[in-house]
């Protein structure tokens, strides 16, 4: 986490979904460095163990729990499972999503709709719902939600996946209202085009749309990890003690315009 700001989360502890990669180990990560305990989920369960071996074995305290977040019940014991560790849960970052192949809306099927917003829209609301349970209990807590580029804006051959997008910034203002008085901050993180594997896939297999989408980052080149990793630390730190119920884009520009 170079080039960030440090935070004391001595004391607290963390979950994240999709951990085993990505945006999600460079949070887990970032939580765990800082000083928090950290629960990291993910569908891989040898990935997932791994990364919390290596935090384990950096001297840090993590565990790893496998967890498909179209799976409710998986998830609720996830949580409880967290809690039940660590004695406490303070922050979590619901960031497991996966991209829908490009298609016509015309096109679309009725599964590839189904799926990504399975992990999308409705692994969020899951997480976020027992999270909450925990947290209300309580009385203090912050969550992040990642949602996309493709939660403020809208692009071709994209629907279902910005569908599930836009669907995460609305349950994240909804709850984010009804839980700030409670003392819990609900806010979202919108990556731009970020280098992680899934993107990799992306730029192999649709070079042409890719490089039309790199000639709208005013910044110039892709975002990394640690980049979201850094701005979903901050909203769950005291530092952001003020902000409730933001979509906050972290694209390099790209949303500007």
């Amino acid at each position: 986490m170079a080039n960030t700001p440090t935070y004391d989360f001595t004391g607290k502890a963390a979950l994240v979904t999709g951990a085993a990669s990505g945006m999600g180990l460079a949070a887990a990560r970032g939580f765990a460095e800082n000083g928090a305990a950290v629960a990291l989920l993910d569908r891989s369960a040898d990935a997932v163990e791994k990364a919390a071996r290596d935090l384990v074995d950096a001297g840090r305290r993590a565990i790893g729990i496998a967890c498909d977040v179209t799976d409710e019940a998986q998830v609720a014991a996830a949580v409880d499972r967290a809690v039940e560790t660590f004695g406490r849960l303070d922050m979590a970052f619901n960031n497991a999503g996966v991209q829908a192949p490009p298609s016509d809306a015309a096109e679309e099927t009725a599964e590839d709709f189904d799926r990504v917003n399975a992990v999308n829209l409705r692994g969020v609301w899951a997480a976020q719902k027992h999270e909450l349970r925990h947290m209300r209990a309580q009385g203090s807590g912050a969550i992040v939600n990642n949602s996309s580029l493709g939660g403020l804006v809208g692009l071709p051959e994209r629907a279902a996946y910005h569908a599930s997008k836009h669907g995460v910034i609305g349950l994240t203002k909804s709850a984010a209202v009804e839980y700030a008085p409670r003392g819990i901050r609900i806010n979202a993180v919108c990556p731009g085009v970020i280098e992680t594997p899934m993107v990799a896939g992306m730029l192999e297999g649709q070079a042409e749309a890719m490089a039309a989408i790199m000639q709208d980052q005013p910044i110039g080149r892709l975002g990394t990890a640690d980049e979201i990793a850094a701005a979903a630390l901050w909203l769950c730190s005291d530092a952001a003690s003020l902000v409730v119920g933001v979509a906050l884009p972290v694209d390099g520009g790209y949303t500007t315009h």
